[in-house]
């Protein structure tokens, strides 16, 4: 396991807060309540595990195949249905979302093959990640897929209540490989894909997806 680039500094910061907090409430608390400190001291240590363990990369045998969409993240499926595309496309597509908790790996993945055609920042909200206003209202990032099949496949990286920080690395023009990183979000979020209703769906509401090996979907 390693850890991802975006949480140096977050990761940095909370160790220098945890030594500080320690040194003062070993100097101050310990003398006069030592259970109390030592409580706070496992609170922290718990709080400091957790941001560490947000920013990991584990280690995973990666699904590539060419012929299947596969899942951008870790996290539980909690819409499947049929649309009309607010973005991009102007059809009907079939939305598969899959909501992040604090818990999931947060590292975004890309679900295909192809060029980006389409790369775009969105202002919005920070309703709760499984909100179903969330998908058009909060805060996202979205990227447009074209296969060399010629089909294509959007992805919505969407804040939630916790999240504040949506990293994206890709471009307009990229030609981008299968599992190679989409980009990142902090604390909590949720990915949507869109995908053509020709799409046979591999998965089902309830499923939990990991990310860079569950296949979604197949074309």
């Amino acid at each position: 396991m390693t850890l991802h680039r975006e949480g140096k500094a977050t990761i940095a910061i909370s160790t220098v807060l945890f030594l500080i907090i320690s040194f003062v409430g070993c100097y101050f608390l310990c003398p006069a309540y030592p259970v109390l400190f030592w409580i706070l001291e496992i609170a922290l240590l718990i709080v400091f595990g957790l941001i560490i363990s947000f920013f990991r990369i584990p280690g995973r045998n990666y699904t590539m195949d060419d012929t299947a969409v596969i899942a951008p993240c870790d996290g539980k499926v909690v819409v499947i249905e049929e649309v009309d595309a607010d973005e991009y496309f102007n059809d009907r597509r079939i939305q598969v979302s899959i909501f992040m908790s604090p818990l999931n790996v947060h590292v975004n993945r890309n679900p295909v093959n192809g060029t980006i055609v389409y790369n775009q920042y969105h202002k919005g909200k920070y309703l709760v990640a499984w909100h179903p206003k969330s998908s058009t209202e909060n805060e996202r990032h979205s990227n447009v897929y074209r296969h060399s099949s010629g089909k294509e496949v959007l992805t919505k990286q969407i804040a939630g209540a916790l999240a504040k920080r949506i990293v994206n690395y890709n471009q307009v023009g990229n030609q981008v490989k299968q599992n190679d990183e989409m980009g990142f979000i902090k604390f909590g979020s949720r990915v949507d894909l869109l995908l053509p209703l020709d799409a046979k769906i591999n998965v089902k509401i309830g499923d939990v997806a990991v990310g860079g090996v569950t296949v979604v979907a197949r074309w």
